[in-house]
């Protein structure tokens, strides 16, 4: 079946210049194995396409049952010089949770 993220995670953002930061949270214990599994940087880079440009780092926060992506050339050379609309971080990590994942119904 197919779920949002957002479903299963909340998260925290924010920018610097032209770099996004997006760390997810499992909203409960069990989710975090689905989420590492299932959130990779290759799913990730999938998910924004042509607006990420540089690299996508994953640092796992298995305290916190949660992740931190770090998103460089991601918000069109910042806010100060892009002509996307609305393109600090906080914009990317709403649609960081909007990003599909395939699970099974057991798994949720």
């Amino acid at each position: 079946m197919e779920i949002y993220l957002n479903q299963i995670a909340h998260g925290r953002s924010g920018d610097k210049g032209d770099t996004s930061n997006v760390c997810i949270f499992a909203k409960e214990s069990r989710y975090y194995e689905l989420i590492r599994r299932e959130v990779t940087v290759e799913r990730v880079k999938e998910h924004f396409k042509d607006m990420v440009q540089g690299e996508i780092i994953r640092y796992e926060v298995p305290s916190l049952e949660g992740f931190n992506f770090v998103m460089k050339h991601a918000l069109g050379g910042g806010a100060t010089h892009s002509l996307r609309l609305d393109t600090l971080g906080k914009s990317m990590g709403s649609a960081f949770l909007r990003m599909k994942l395939q699970v099974n119904e057991n798994e949720l």
